[in-house]
């Protein structure tokens, strides 16, 4: 087995929502990993300057809100300045709105689909042609869309736009995919389970009670999701397409009682 299966030596990346939760996790996986550079995004400027302070020189923060297609663009350009292609783009960044069904607004539909759904795909086209740039022979670059493992169960909670969109994330995933494979770009995703973050607060505040639901008898930790990333980024993944992988200790299986 090649010595640099696993090594992301020398490439750049870019992670949406990288300031915190699961994409800190990531873009401090891709450095571990040997990135070159790693540049965040999201909307905090200040959370991201900190985290970037924290993570190292090597990560580079890139303020922007990407909900909207001209964010996506003004990202694309921003990263443009900076860098003359793109390895890995890892598609984060991500919402969450709860609302009883009778009452379910039309905010918290679009706030969700647009960040969950319509950005993937948005920043995606905007950074095509830097993923081509970085493309080569024997080398692909590499998108990789962050979804849930409830694109494949329902959880207890009213969250219809998020479930629809990352139900929506992982076909779309494989749509891209089947597209962008021709120019040397891979597409992939990944189905986090129960990780602690703010996006999940059981995780994050009742461990004990979504690990005691959990067929591995733990939440997810930070070298999981970690793992699963480059693993997909690197050149261990590349034969890899338009898969999404689920990455919960087996929680999926719990829904049908294993």
């Amino acid at each position: 087995m090649s010595g640099d299966l696993f090594s992301l030596s020398g490439r750049v990346a870019l992670v949406t929502g990288g300031s915190r939760g699961i994409g800190r996790m990531i873009a401090e996986g891709l450095l571990d990993a040997g990135c070159r550079a790693v540049h965040i995004t999201g909307r905090n400027p200040d959370a991201l300057a900190d985290t970037a302070r924290e993570l190292g020189g090597q990560c580079v923060p890139l303020p922007q809100d990407v909900s909207t297609v001209a964010g996506c663009r003004r990202l694309a350009a921003s990263y443009g300045e900076r860098e003359a292609g793109l390895d890995i783009l890892v598609n984060n960044a991500g919402a969450d709105w709860q609302e009883e069904f009778e009452d379910f607004s039309e905010e918290g539909w679009d706030l969700v689909m647009d960040l969950n759904l319509k950005s993937p795909f948005f920043l995606t086209q905007a950074m095509r042609p830097a993923l081509v740039a970085a493309s080569r022979s024997g080398r692909p670059s590499k998108v990789i869309n962050i979804a849930s493992v409830d694109a494949f169960r329902l959880n207890r909670a009213e969250a219809y736009s998020y479930h629809a969109s990352k139900s929506g994330l992982v076909h779309l995933t494989r749509r891209i995919a089947a597209r962008l494979i021709r120019e040397g770009i891979v597409v992939t995703g990944i189905a986090p389970g129960a990780f602690a973050t703010e996006m999940n607060p059981p995780a994050l505040h009742e461990e004990a009670e979504v690990a005691a639901r959990t067929p591995a008898g733990r939440i997810g930790r930070a070298a999981d999701m970690q793992g699963a990333v480059v693993y997909l980024a690197s050149r261990a993944g590349d034969w890899v397409v338009g898969e999404t992988i689920v990455v919960d200790g087996g929680l999926t299986l719990a829904a049908i009682g294993t």
